[in-house]
């Protein structure tokens, strides 16, 4: 994982208290949990002015640590693009870990495409879209964007579509930024979804 150089701290306008994200879920009640990964649970939620959210629970065992966390938030807070899903703060208090996104209503591409009921619900016009969103998100990580970024865990339950079945590119954890003018980037390390890691 890159260390990166900015402190969390530098990131204070957009850190929530523990206690407004507990109220917005409910007290991450079961019936407002929508998903479940590897580094924890993601709940949505409501604040108090009305807008609808997705907060990602970091559990303690989950393997994603402080590196990890900060890695993430600093990432994705720099990120503007309309094929990736928008940061809208982070909680960092005592061991929670939490990070809070836009809310995007109609669950991940994997909900779609491994279920024989949904999948019939995509039209071949909206996988189309669907690929051509995607595409354009890791063209900007990979060229546009001030940070060169590369993924390293794309799969379909990291694409979110939204309420006109636009795709989000989410989940930063594992990213790595390189720099600008890098070709070619070495790993020792695997990291990634079997079945999804580039070979």
């Amino acid at each position: 994982m890159t260390q990166v150089g900015n402190d969390i701290n530098s990131l204070e306008s957009l850190q929530f208290e523990f206690a407004e994200i507990e109220a917005a879920t409910n007290r991450f009640a079961a019936d407002n949990r929508i998903g479940k990964g590897g580094f924890g649970e993601v709940y949505k939620g409501i604040l108090l002015d009305g807008q609808e959210i997705a907060v990602k629970r970091l559990t303690s065992s989950s393997g994603q640590g402080a590196v990890e966390f900060k890695n993430e938030v600093h990432v994705i807070a720099k990120l503007q693009h309309r094929n990736l899903v928008r940061l809208l703060g982070f909680c960092l208090e005592d061991e929670e870990k939490i990070l809070i996104f836009e809310y995007v209503p109609n669950k991940s591409l994997d909900y779609f495409l491994f279920d024989p009921q949904k999948r019939k619900l995509l039209s071949w016009s909206q996988r189309q879209k669907i690929i051509k969103g995607v595409a354009r998100g890791i063209l900007y990580l990979h060229e546009d964007s001030r940070l060169k970024i590369i993924h390293r865990d794309l799969k379909p339950s990291d694409v979110l579509l939204d309420g006109n079945m636009n795709p989000k590119i989410s989940d930063f954890g594992m990213a790595r930024i390189v720099s600008v003018d890098q070709i070619e980037e070495n790993t020792c390390t695997i990291v990634g979804t079997y079945g999804y890691i580039s070979p």
